[in-house]
């Protein structure tokens, strides 16, 4: 196996996809972002840093590395499925703006922030049971939380959705929630802190 002891940058050169790379292992990060890709196939089986590769046309996460030593960004993409995803991300886990309608298949530990806002989810089962970091999911179709963590280290953004209850609603988040522009019920801080422990602020 060769390996890498930088990053490998594929960054905008047009490619619609990798060169066959599985032989390689990277022991920095690896970008191939603002490329045409609709596969991952051909990517490293193990890269030690962060794994980037925003803004293409990947529809699934076949072919991601077995190991992710940081984060996976991957938004802006054409996202149906997040199975194959890893188990356990050090970092972040970051799938905003793709046209996921669940979350099955993703990672049940993220150590820093988890951000699917920007799909089409109707429910969040499935979500990560434990987050390091920020919880976002706004911008989807959700009408209740249930299966977000009840435990959020950080911000909790649920705005832009279509809550009817705040049913799932996590019972403590140590920074602030955003849980402004619900198309459901309205919303008041009340209402939240009736359910929710929150330290931060509260926007509604």
């Amino acid at each position: 196996m060769k390996i890498i002891n930088g990053d490998v940058d594929l960054e905008r050169l047009l490619l619609t996809e990798l060169p066959d790379l599985r032989d390689v292992q990277v022991r920095g990060s690896f970008y191939c972002s603002d490329n045409e890709l609709r596969s991952l196939e051909g990517a490293p089986t193990h890269v030690r840093g962060s794994f980037i590769c925003c803004e293409n046309n990947l529809k699934t996460l076949e072919g991601i590395p077995d190991y992710l030593g940081i984060n996976f960004i991957c938004y802006s993409n054409k996202l149906e499925s997040l199975v194959g995803s890893p188990e356990h991300i050090k970092g972040s886990f970051d799938i905003d703006s793709n046209n996921l309608q669940t979350l099955k298949g993703g990672p049940k530990y993220v150590g820093n922030f988890f951000n699917c806002g920007n799909n089409n989810l109707d429910s969040l089962a499935d979500s990560p049971i434990k987050v390091g970091g920020s919880f976002l999911c706004h911008g989807n179709n959700l009408k209740t939380l249930n299966g977000a963590p009840s435990f959020i280290p950080d911000i909790f953004l649920c705005s832009d959705n279509n809550l009817q209850t705040l049913e799932g609603f996590p019972t403590h988040v140590k920074g602030s929630v955003y849980c402004t522009n619900n198309k459901g019920i309205k919303i008041t801080e009340k209402m939240i802190r009736d359910v929710c422990d929150v330290e931060g602020q509260i926007y509604v």
